[in-house]
């Protein structure tokens, strides 16, 4: 399964998420903003970044854009509560746009986006 990066600054979306991905077999290291994630991305090997979009003091987005320069092969999902939130061309890579799950959602829709994005 995969080693997965969570950066999500509210508490109990938190901590479902590392419930229902470690359930699923997956190894989550979950931090509540961006900053705190940048300093796993450096140290760490992850299969897989899943951020909230909106958080304080660093964005999703901007963490995507950093943890692409420090791991290329990582893969990212977005998660938003802001259904109209939507990517600039400039925020896309030459590969296929990362998927944006909004809230609310089902935590088994979240598990089989990764999975199926852990098994292409």
């Amino acid at each position: 399964m995969a080693r997965i990066l969570l950066a999500e600054d509210d508490e109990s979306m938190r901590r479902f998420l590392i419930r229902a991905l470690s359930e699923a077999g997956h190894r989550v290291v979950a931090v509540e903003n961006g900053r705190e994630a940048l300093s796993y991305l450096a140290a760490g090997n992850f299969d897989l970044l899943l951020t909230d979009i909106v958080m304080p003091e660093l964005d999703g987005v901007t963490l995507a854009r950093r943890a692409a320069e420090l791991a290329p092969d990582m893969r990212v999902v977005f998660i938003t509560g802001f259904a109209a939130v939507a990517l600039a061309d400039g925020d896309r890579s030459e590969h296929e746009a990362p998927p944006v799950l909004s809230k609310p959602f089902h935590l088994k829709d979240v598990v089989a986006a990764i999975d199926r994005l852990c098994a292409a």
